[in-house]
Formats: C-alpha cells, structure tokens, sequence
C-alpha cells in the first residue's frame, strides 16, 4: 500500500514516491544510526569496570544522533505529512530520552533502563509503523521487533545491576546496529523512484 492510499497523512512509505537524493538521505541516516549503534554496543561490551555515568552518557549520545536524525528526516525528507509528523516527534521524543539519561547518570538505575527500554519501544514502533514497500521492508520489520523487545527486556525484567544493564543493552545495540546497516544497504534497491 503507498502512502497516498491514506492521502497527505498516510504512514506507510512508498518508495517509488521518493527521489533518489531522498533515498540516499534515508540510507545515509540509517547507516549512521546502524554504525553508532553498533560502536556503543561494541564498547559497552567490552569495557571492563564500565559505571553507570559512561553507561548513561553512552545510551544517551546513542539516543541525541538517533533523536535529530529522525527529526532532519521529517524536516528534509519528501515523506507524506504523516510521516513526516511522525518522524518530527519520535525524534523529539528519543533526543530528550537522550538529553535524560546524559544529564542524569546517577539517577537510579531502574530509572535508567526505563528511559532506554521506552526509547526501544517507540522507535521499534516507529519502524513497524514506516516499514518501506521495497526490498528492505522484512529489514524494517525485524528492527522493529527487535527494538520492541529489547525496549520490553529492558524495562519489564528487574535489572537489578549495571552488570546486567549493560549486558542487554550492549547486547542489543549490537544486534539492532547489525540489521540497521542492512536495511540501509538493502533500502530502495531496484525500485523505480520519482524522478
């Protein structure tokens, strides 16, 4: 279903409705929130003595570029309006989530991995919600179950150490960095775009 099945508002995206400097802006956003997750993911792991004040700032910096990447999207991106809002929002909603968990690293820990397991969900929401026409649509879905799980292990099983937090959320920022870059490589390939 393209997004004008639901008019101006439509939520679904429509490849073939993008231009191919869209596309690449969507690749190019996909591909840097992948690779950062990735890194953090990778260096939470192995960081041996990490505390709770890295841990916070990394999840938060994670959640920023996530956050104002979304919203230059919504912005910049010739979406529908519903996506367009869409994006604008979650990625407004993510930067505080980030802008939180930087400016209050000794805040609880179930605090924290609250702010992180939400964060989660409303981006695997967001995910499902503009899961793509094209080939990279089963990428997109994937991600946002992913997300969505990760968020709900995060926030719904007691993490009752940092250990354990970072653990989780090393471990799934690795595995939702992994199918971001995917789905930026595989976003729009062989479909017809606007010109």
């Amino acid at each position: 279903m393209s997004g004008s099945a639901f008019g101006m508002g439509g939520f679904n995206l429509d490849i073939s409705e993008l231009t191919s400097r869209a596309v690449r802006s969507i690749r190019s956003g996909l591909a840097v929130t992948g690779v950062l997750s990735i890194l953090l993911g990778v260096v939470v792991l192995f960081w041996p003595g990490v505390t709770l004040d890295v841990v916070a700032f990394l999840f938060g910096l994670y959640f920023l570029v996530s956050g104002a990447i979304r919203v230059i999207m919504g912005i910049f991106t010739p979406l529908s309006g519903g996506l367009r809002i869409l994006n604008i929002l979650t990625g407004v909603l993510i930067f505080i989530v980030g802008i939180v968990a930087m400016r209050n690293p000794l805040a609880s820990l179930a605090v924290l991995g609250m702010v992180i397991g939400i964060a989660w969900i409303v981006e695997g929401v967001m995910a499902l919600t503009e899961s793509e026409s094209g080939g990279s649509r089963w990428y997109a879905i994937t991600y946002g179950v992913i997300s969505i799980i990760a968020g709900a292990v995060v926030l719904f099983l007691p993490v009752g150490s940092l250990a354990a937090l970072v653990v989780f959320g090393g471990i799934f920022l690795v595995i939702l960095g992994i199918v971001e870059v995917v789905r930026a490589i595989a976003f729009g390939r062989g479909m017809p775009l606007a010109s």
